[in-house]
């Protein structure tokens, strides 16, 4: 029987009943993840570049107290509110997931649970 456990990390804010992260099947599922402070208020103004930066480094945070690492991670979806930002966010990715290639997919949404939220990440990865 394969285990199940929710990962919350500390100070990160509780916006939906939802875990962080859940480990299940050797597998680390990785809730979206918006540009929020500990508060739940909105990181990055309307600027979808420190937008993305802090939505990445939180997905790092979240990735490590999971016991991943960003080259662990196997899927990402990315979801914008403009697809015309994906050039803007594709070095952020880049740089932080260095020669990882993780499978992906980007969508366009009408909007996000946060108000302002330009962009929010998923991930899936493989605990080592």
């Amino acid at each position: 029987m394969t285990r199940r456990e929710e990962i919350r990390v500390p100070g990160r804010p509780v916006l939906s009943h939802a875990a962080d992260a859940v480990r299940g099947g050797g597998l680390l599922f990785v809730s979206g993840v918006l540009p929020v402070d500990g508060a739940g208020g909105l990181v990055g103004g309307d600027d979808v570049l420190a937008q993305a930066e802090h939505v990445f480094g939180e997905l790092g945070l979240i990735l490590e107290v999971g016991g991943c690492r960003l080259g662990d991670v196997v899927k990402v979806n990315v979801f914008l509110t403009d697809v015309a930002d994906r050039p803007r966010i594709n070095p952020v990715r880049q740089r932080l997931f260095g020669d990882a290639r993780p499978a992906s997919t980007l969508v366009e949404v009408s909007a996000l649970a946060v108000p302002g939220a330009r962009i929010e990440v998923d991930a899936v990865a493989v605990i080592p």
